[in-house]
C-alpha cells in the first residue's frame, strides 16, 4: 500500500494537534520512538507515552501508561510504534476511549488497511508509513536548513 498525502493535509494535522499518545515508546534514548517523542515534546506537543513494559515510570516528564485506556485526558493524535499486525487492537482501543481523537498516525513501515478504513469511517484521519517528526521537520523548514530538498517552496529560512 502506498498512500499519498498532500503537504497541506499533513501540515494541517500537525498544526491542529496538541496532544499525542505514542504507543510503543521506548525509555531507551537511542531508540527511534524515544527521540520522536522527545522531539515532539520539544515542539510543544503534550506527549503521553504508552508502553506496558515501562508503565508507572516517568519519561520526558510524563507518566508512562500501560494502555491507552489508562489516559484520562483528551488525545488528539495516536502515534503507533508497533508492527503492523499489532495495529488493530490499538486502533480499536483508541477509537473506543478517545472521543476527541482526530488522527491515527502509523510510523514508517507500519500499515494496516482494515484499521485505517475503520478509523476513517469514524471521521478520523489516518496517516500510514510516515513519521510525524520527519514530516514536521520537512514541512516547517527544519530540513531545508540542513541542505535537504524537501519539495516545499518557502521564502523562510
Amino acid at each position: 500500500m502506498n498512500e499519498e498525502y498532500t503537504d497541506a493535509h499533513l501540515r494541517e494535522i500537525l498544526s491542529r494537534t496538541k496532544t499525542i499518545a505514542i504507543v510503543g515508546v521506548s525509555t531507551n534514548e537511542v531508540r527511534p520512538s524515544f527521540y520522536v517523542a522527545r522531539y515532539l515534546k520539544l515542539k510543544g506537543y503534550r506527549v503521553f507515552p504508552v508502553n506496558p513494559a515501562h508503565a508507572g515510570k516517568t519519561l520526558l516528564g510524563e507518566t508512562v501508561y500501560a494502555s491507552l485506556s489508562d489516559i484520562s485526558e483528551p488525545v488528539d493524535m495516536l502515534d503507533i510504534f508497533r508492527r503492523s499486525e499489532h495495529v488493530p487492537p490499538i486502533v480499536d482501543e483508541a477509537l473506543d476511549v478517545f472521543p476527541t481523537l482526530k488522527t491515527i498516525w502509523m510510523q514508517i513501515g507500519v500499515e494496516n488497511a482494515e484499521s485505517a478504513k475503520k478509523a476513517r469511517e469514524q471521521g478520523v484521519d489516518v496517516i500510514m508509513n510516515r513519521c510525524p517528526k520527519i514530516e514536521y521537520q520537512r514541512l516547517f523548514g527544519e530540513l531545508r536548513r540542513g541542505g535537504f530538498n524537501t519539495g516545499v517552496i518557502s521564502s523562510k529560512l
